[in-house]
């Protein structure tokens, strides 16, 4: 298959993981690309770790199971870092996007990752509390992991996400979220 690419999302139940990983792959399918996401839960309970995966690729996708070597992991809640290996089948040059306060060089301490291993940072959470007023922080980890890996292009996305969302009222906040977390994402 030619450029697939393939994310794993670390999150607790309600903080949007799947909805975020829902959004990237129809941001691709809307791009005329292949796709898959999936959520992979565990007790079914708010606050419960979960896993989602995504895939997206320029041929049709034939493999159906989780993602178990992604390029891209994504950490939607710092407090899962001493409980679940994020990095676990991370491949070589791949990206880890993580929702917290730290710093890029904090996170790769904690973590004990290889140089070629590309750490981001930014406060989604903060951000969507500033702009949603929720601790719902998926649209703004979106647009950390479209700023580093460039898997979909913003501008896709927002509209994507805008066209998902038209009849919520809380579109014109996450999209200030959105902008601000891609503005803010450190490397």
């Amino acid at each position: 298959m030619s450029q697939l690419t393939e994310i794993r999302w670390h999150a607790r139940a309600g903080q949007g993981a799947v909805t975020a990983a829902k959004l990237v792959a129809e941001t691709a399918l809307s791009q005329g690309r292949y796709m898959q996401a999936m959520p992979e839960y565990g007790p079914e309970r708010a606050g419960a770790p979960l896993k989602a995966f995504t895939r997206v690729c320029d041929e049709p996708i034939e493999v159906h199971n989780n993602v178990t070597n992604p390029a891209i992991v994504v950490v939607l809640d710092d407090t899962l870092l001493p409980i679940v290996d994020v990095t676990e089948g991370i491949l070589p040059g791949g990206h880890i996007i993580l929702n917290t306060k730290l710093s890029p060089a904090q996170v790769r301490e904690q973590l004990k990752v290889a140089d070629d291993i590309t750490v981001a940072t930014v406060d989604a959470s903060g951000i969507a509390l500033d702009t949603i007023k929720r601790d719902i922080p998926n649209a703004a980890i979106v647009a950390a992991v479209v700023k580093v890996t460039g898997v979909v292009p913003l501008e896709e996305f927002k509209a994507h996400f805008e066209s998902s969302f038209a009849k919520k009222e809380l579109v014109p906040a996450n999209m200030e979220a959105i902008d601000r977390a891609y503005e803010e994402v450190q490397q």
